[in-house]
């Protein structure tokens, strides 16, 4: 079967503007943590440095809103509050080469152009866009990166509150289709629950009937598994033998829970820390090939904030990273896309019939 990833193209570093470049300029970072005045801030598309002499060199592991340090034929991107005095870091605003850099957004443009017309209906994606293509394609990426990339999924509560959406997360765990998993507290607090207790926030997670004083489910869970000392440990005393988190464990799945000032607990392995999280995220960033972003408003921006648009392959080649964010509302698809995460894909439907349906057509053609 072809590779559904598409070819990169680099640009074409021939043509007048760019040929008559002149290498990239640096200044010395003043101090720690601070760029010099007129530093170049990253985007998440391809981003090259003209060193001289016709070489342009492409930023590797990118994200938006850092800055780029170069050392000699070394190119490395980095957050502004991990510089280091005297780090040569990259100065100029243009993008066309006009200082040295150039920002390459056409690089996995379709051969199939949209229409020239200067008028057209559907032009953005809304509720009630057809996603038919979007699943298809998504199906064939997620079965070729199971092999040859890294899925990053990056999940909100809902995908736990319901026993047929967390048993088909912890299958796709199971199946391959995850090699990291990003979250908060809750998802996986909610996914002990309903693990041990068949609740979530209270409700039975199957037939939504509360439970009486449900509303201590979860509290006592973070309470057993902080005196237990981890989840891992407490999957005994709780008697937890499914779930999403219990699938990760099992496989060895990486997973992050970043912390936020409303966390109840919480559970030991969350990150307090902001900056720590963060740092934690960003090691899957620098490696995912597709992230799915599902009903986590907060984490799908966090995460749409430190994930390029491509990535640089072991072999050398360039292909896109694909971003796919599933919400039930326009407003948080468009809100992550006005964040500078242009490169994300929009599907708007229930998340908890999303995770089943995927699972069943991955299911039906493994």
């Amino acid at each position: 079967m072809d590779s559904p990833i598409p070819k990169y193209k680099p640009p074409d570093f021939r043509k007048a503007g760019l040929k008559q470049a002149p290498a990239v300029r640096v200044e010395p970072a003043p101090m720690d943590g601070v760029a010099p005045s007129n530093y170049h801030a990253t985007s998440n598309h391809p981003e090259y440095v003209h060193l001289g002499g016709g070489r342009w060199l492409l930023a590797a592991e990118s994200r938006m809103d850092s800055v780029l340090v170069l050392r000699g034929e070394s190119l490395e991107v980095v957050e502004a509050r991990r510089l280091k005095k005297g780090d040569p870091v990259v100065v100029g605003r243009s993008e066309d080469g006009e200082e040295g850099i150039f920002v390459h957004v056409g690089g996995f443009r379709s051969q199939n152009h949209p229409s020239t017309d200067k008028f057209s209906f559907h032009t953005y994606g809304t509720r009630e866009t057809p996603f038919s293509h979007s699943y298809d394609q998504l199906y064939r990426i997620l079965r070729h990166d199971r092999l040859h990339g890294t899925i990053v999924w990056v999940l909100g509560p809902a995908v736990a509150f319901d026993k047929d959406s967390r048993s088909a997360m912890q299958e796709l765990i199971e199946d391959g289709y995850c090699h990291a998993l990003l979250a908060g507290n809750a998802l996986a607090t909610h996914d002990l629950e309903a693990g041990s207790l068949g609740t979530g926030l209270g409700q039975d997670i199957y037939t939504q009937t509360r439970r009486r004083n449900g509303h201590y489910n979860h509290l006592d869970i973070l309470n057993e598994v902080r005196r237990a000392g981890s989840i891992k440990d407490a999957f005994e005393s709780l008697k937890i033998r499914d779930g999403i988190i219990h699938a990760c464990e099992k496989r060895q799945i990486p997973y992050v829970l970043a912390g936020s000032i409303r966390d109840d607990g919480p559970l030991p392995v969350v990150i307090t820390d902001s900056c720590k999280a963060q740092d934690a995220m960003r090691l899957h960033a620098r490696k995912a090939t597709t992230v799915l972003a599902l009903a986590t408003q907060l984490h799908s921006i966090a995460f749409g904030n430190m994930t390029p648009s491509y990535r640089i392959m072991e072999d050398g080649t360039v292909r896109p990273v694909y971003f796919y964010v599933v919400d039930m509302t326009e407003f948080s698809a468009a809100k992550l896309v006005n964040r500078g995460s242009a490169q994300s894909r929009a599907i708007l439907t229930n998340v908890q019939d999303f995770i089943v349906n995927l699972r069943n057509n991955l299911k039906a053609t493994d």
